[in-house]
C-alpha cells in the first residue's frame, strides 16, 4: 500500500518569457519502509516535484494540475494552515540540496532542532525536545554532548547529520533527501549515505532520494523515476531498470556511468543538452538527442506504458517492439 501517490502532477514558473513547465505531468508512488529514487540531469524538475509535494515553491511556482495523496488525503486541497499544521515536516520531511549550509550559523544546533519540534508540536516542553534532540543526535552518530555546538564547530558530514536529525525531529513517515551527498568527500557521502539506508529499515521510512548519481540509486532504492525535461520516461523497479534499461535517455546514463566490476570501456556521453521548458520540443521531448529518433516521434508524444510488472516507459520505440513491430 502506497504511502503517497503523486498522479499527473504539473508545476509551473511564471516568467517575463512566460511560463517554464518545469513538471509537466509526473505521478510515481513512495511505500513504507522503502526508498524511490528520482535521477536525471540538472534542471529536469526532481527538485521541484519535492518542493511541490511539501508546498514550499517559490512565489512564482504555480501547481497547475494533478493529485499528491498522501494517506487517502490529496494535499493539493489543503490550506496553508492545514499542510504547515499536519503534514509538513510532522509527516513529511526534506533535507534540503546543500544542508551544510542550512543552518543558520548564529544559532546552536540544539536552538534550531528544538524550534523546529516545538512550531509543530506546541505541547511538547523545552526540556523534553531536547531530550528528543539527544535521542536524535545519537541516533544519526553523533555524541548528543555536542548539541550545544554552533553549526561551525561540525564538519561537513556532521552537519549532513544534523539536518537529518532535524528533518526526524517529529518522527515523519516520508523522508525527502535532495542530493544528500553533494559537497561531501567520498567517505563522508558513503557513511551519510549507510545512515540513511539504516534509518530507512529501522524506522520504517518511506523515502524519496533525489539525485543524478545512479549508483546511489542501486544502493539505496527500490523503485526509481528517470526523467527528463520535466516528465518521467521510465518508472519501475531499481533492479529492473538497471538490468534492462529500455528507454534511450535511461541507456544513455546508465552508459555514461563508469563500471568498476567490468572491463575498462570508453564511456559514451549523450550529445547536445536538454531542451528549454519555455518551448519544448513537440513530441518526444527527447528525440533531438535520440539515435532512434523517427518523424513520429518529433509530432507525437509517447504514451506511458506497461511493458512488464511496475516497469513503465514513454518512448515510440519501444512501444512498437513490445506489439512485434518493426522500429
Amino acid at each position: 500500500m502506497a504511502l503517497l501517490r503523486v498522479e499527473g502532477l504539473k508545476t509551473y514558473f511564471k516568467t517575463m518569457s512566460g511560463y517554464v513547465k518545469a513538471v509537466d505531468g509526473v505521478s510515481f508512488e513512495v511505500e513504507g519502509g522503502k526508498a524511490t529514487g528520482l535521477a536525471g540531469e540538472s534542471g529536469c524538475g526532481k527538485t521541484t516535484v519535492a518542493l511541490s509535494i511539501l508546498r514550499i515553491l517559490p512565489f512564482n511556482g504555480e501547481i497547475r494540475d494533478g493529485k499528491i495523496m498522501f494517506k487517502g488525503r490529496d494535499l493539493l486541497k489543503l490550506d496553508e494552515d492545514e499542510v504547515r499544521e499536519e503534514i509538513r515536516w510532522k509527516e513529511i520531511s526534506i533535507v534540503f540540496q546543500g544542508a551544510m549550509n542550512a543552518l543558520n550559523p548564529v544559532y546552536t544546533v540544539a536552538d534550531q532542532m528544538v524550534e523546529a519540534i516545538m512550531v509543530h508540536e506546541p505541547d511538547v516542553t523545552r526540556k523534553e525536545a531536547l531530550e528528543r534532540c539527544a535521542k536524535l543526535m545519537e541516533l544519526v552518530g553523533i555524541d548528543p554532548s555536542r548539541i550545544n555546538n554552533y553549526p561551525h564547530e561540525f564538519s561537513g558530514g556532521m552537519r549532513q547529520r544534523a539536518m537529518i536529525a532535524m528533518a526526524l525531529a517529529c518522527n515523519p513517515s516520508i523522508l525527502i533527501a535532495d542530493e544528500p551527498s553533494t559537497a561531501l568527500d567520498v567517505i563522508v557521502a558513503a557513511q551519510v549515505l549507510k545512515l540513511l539506508k539504516e534509518l530507512k529499515m529501522k524506522l520504517n521510512l518511506g523515502m524519496i532520494l533525489i539525485t543524478h548519481d545512479l549508483s546511489i540509486i542501486a544502493e539505496l532504492c527500490e523503485k526509481t523515476a528517470i526523467m527528463y525535461a520535466g516528465k518521467i520516461v521510465e518508472y519501475g523497479d531499481v533492479v529492473a531498470i538497471f538490468k534492462e534499461p529500455l528507454h534511450p535517455y535511461t541507456q544513455g546514463l546508465i552508459s555514461a556511468f563508469p563500471n568498476i566490476t567490468g572491463k575498462r570501456q570508453k564511456l559514451v556521453s549523450i550529445p547536445g543538452a536538454p531542451p528549454d521548458l519555455l518551448a519544448p520540443p513537440p513530441g518526444c521531448r527527447f528525440h533531438p538527442r535520440c539515435n532512434y529518433a523517427k518523424g513520429k516521434c518529433k509530432i507525437e508524444e509517447p504514451a506511458f506504458i506497461e511493458i512488464s510488472k511496475g516497469h513503465y516507459v514513454a518512448c515510440h520505440k519501444v512501444e512498437s517492439e513490445f506489439y512485434g513491430k518493426k522500429w
